[in-house]
Parts: C-alpha cells; sequence; structure tokens
C-alpha cells in the first residue's frame, strides 16, 4: 500500500490549501471534520474560520512572503 505525504500550499495572497489525510485541531485538541482537500483561511476575514470562504478576494490582503527588506 502506498501512502502519499499531506501537501500543504500556500497561495499568493490567498489561502493555505491542505490536500490528504490530515486532523485538523483546535487549540483544546477538538478535531474539525474536514475534506480531502480543504482551505484554510490567512486574512482573517472568514467568516467560517479556520476554513476560508473566499473574503481575501474582497480585501486588499496582501501576503508577506514574496516581501524583502532594502
Amino acid at each position: 500500500m502506498s501512502e502519499e505525504r499531506p501537501i500543504v500550499q500556500v497561495r499568493d495572497n490567498g489561502s493555505i490549501l491542505v490536500k490528504g489525510d490530515v486532523k485538523l485541531l483546535d487549540a483544546e485538541g477538538n478535531e474539525y471534520e474536514t475534506k480531502p482537500a480543504f482551505s484554510l483561511c490567512r486574512c482573517g476575514a472568514s467568516k467560517n474560520k479556520p476554513f476560508c470562504d473566499g473574503a481575501h478576494k474582497s480585501l486588499p490582503f496582501e501576503d508577506q512572503s514574496r516581501v524583502t527588506n532594502s
């Protein structure tokens, strides 16, 4: 049986995409119900946290992953 590793992908100016067999737990250790692929909010505006609902698309949200200090 081949077991694939989960994938966590940070999307430019968007959510964090999670694919694969993972457990998502809250701060108290309670497990969220998830699908085989789901997106996590990074902008803080989702009304369905910790999951992304696309709210970042209507904001001036810009991640800092590509910003360099000069």
